[in-house]
């Protein structure tokens, strides 16, 4: 059997485990690429590969990255800073019409700007934003819908797992991938607000105003939203003007994440190690993935299918944006039934070298299917962000859920019509770098 086919049948072989037996993702990949592998080359070079490869990757200095950022958005849950960013924007926002959704959206963006998931996003931000959302008479469809599209920021607004993953497996700055993902998170948030507008403009009744604040209440509400302002600013601006790495901005933003909460006094020390734990837990997690990616990946360059199916593509006479279409619906579709990080995981190997056959910039590709891929989260029938939300209010009809987001795709469609007709959105702010 030729080994392009060998990859071919891993890959659904891979597949399968996922989906039909139900395996962990990362355990999946890592079985699959250890038996393919060996069908290539022997057992004993497959176990020499799996030695070699997991003690490269996991020396590596740069993959202390993940944990550190992990730990940073874990103190600030614990801490309250979801809870005291959504008082400050609805305090600002809420007394007019869909103001309280705006006032979600924008919360669920400053709060991703700090924790880097969109599941964890989804789930805190339910916990708060719902509540007040059904109090205030709110339909069911912006409420739930608000929540679950602006849950999607958290992969696309720096920092980012998705995007520091991205970086190490196609050894990319992780600093230029952060800054050249704030413009189009910008876009996508400010995408999700006018949608809010014009979703209450045209159903009066989804969105009717709240209470309204005094200005003293919003300017004592105000510093709520300083701890994300300060730690944003760090991260980034650091980041971006080159005092520190990715790896030393991610300890820079824990400690001051922590010393703002002990400052504040809002950390309790039971709550301080239940951050610890969750940071190992889901630490341990992403690591188990990438265990698996690089052994996966490692049987699929043994069988050169990823080679061979870039210059198949190149050697097509069809525009290349084509190609990149093509490439965003298999993206989208995978969005819809695995996480972000799994699914760019399992493709980057095949789709990055033949984007790059195609003379793309790796950087604007990086941040384009990151965002792509969050789409998937909220795409009906399976979009895995919108049953995060379903199960955090179980009286709404899951049929109401899936309603509420389905507003909110055009949003996304325009920020990646907008990223593939100016790359410029991307690739700007890291070129002043």
């Amino acid at each position: 059997m030729e080994p392009a086919t060998i990859g071919i049948f891993g890959i659904c072989i891979m597949l399968a485990s996922i989906f039909a037996l139900r395996i962990p993702v990362g355990f999946a990949m890592g079985i699959t690429g250890y038996l393919g592998f060996m069908a290539v080359l022997g057992p004993k070079a497959a176990s020499g590969m799996i030695g070699t490869e997991l003690w490269n990757v996991f020396s590596s200095y740069g993959l202390t990255v993940i944990p550190l950022f992990i730990l940073m958005g874990q103190i600030c849950f614990y801490s309250g800073v979801n809870e005291r960013l959504y008082k400050a924007a609805y305090a600002w926002m809420g007394h007019i019409r869909g103001g309280i959704a705006m006032a979600t959206v924008l919360a669920c963006g400053g709060f991703a700007a700090i924790c880097g998931s969109n599941s964890a996003t989804a789930a805190t931000m339910s916990t708060v934003a719902l509540p007040q959302m059904k109090r205030f008479g709110y339909s069911p469809e912006l409420s739930t819908g608000s929540v679950a599209a602006g849950a999607t920021l958290g992969v696309v607004i720096p920092p980012s797992v998705v995007l520091i993953i991205i970086g190490l497996q196609t050894s990319q700055s992780i600093a230029k991938l952060f800054v050249g993902s704030v413009l189009p998170g910008l876009l996508l948030t400010t995408l999700f607000m006018l949608t809010v507008v014009w979703l209450c403009r045209r159903n009066p009744d989804w969105g009717p105003a709240g209470e309204k604040a005094t200005w003293g209440e919003r300017f004592r509400l105000l510093p709520g939203s300083a701890e994300m302002v300060v730690l944003f600013c760090l991260v980034m601006g650091g980041l971006f003007m080159g005092l520190f790495t990715p790896t030393e901005a991610g300890a820079a933003g824990a400690m001051l994440a922590l010393m703002l909460s002990a400052a504040t006094r809002t950390l309790s020390f039971a709550n301080f190690l239940r951050s610890i734990m969750d940071t190992l837990r889901v630490s341990s997690m992403i690591m188990v993935i990438v265990a698996g990616a690089v052994i996966f990946g490692r049987f699929l360059a043994v069988t050169r299918l990823p080679f061979t199916t870039a210059n198949f593509v190149a050697g097509l006479e069809i525009p290349s944006m084509v190609v990149i279409l093509l490439i965003c619906v298999i993206y989208v579709i995978g969005g819809m039934v695995m996480d972000a990080l799994a699914m760019l995981l399992v493709t980057i190997p095949i789709f990055y070298p033949v984007v790059m056959a195609m003379g793309y910039d790796p950087l604007w590709f990086g941040v384009l299917i990151t965002v792509v891929t969050t789409l998937g989260a909220i795409t009906p029938p399976v979009g895995v962000n919108t049953f995060i939300v379903a199960s955090m209010a179980p009286d709404i009809p899951m049929g109401h859920v899936f309603k509420g987001v389905t507003c909110f795709l055009p949003a996304f469609i325009l920020c990646v019509a907008l990223m593939m007709l100016f790359p410029q959105f991307v690739t700007w702010l890291p070129g002043l770098m």
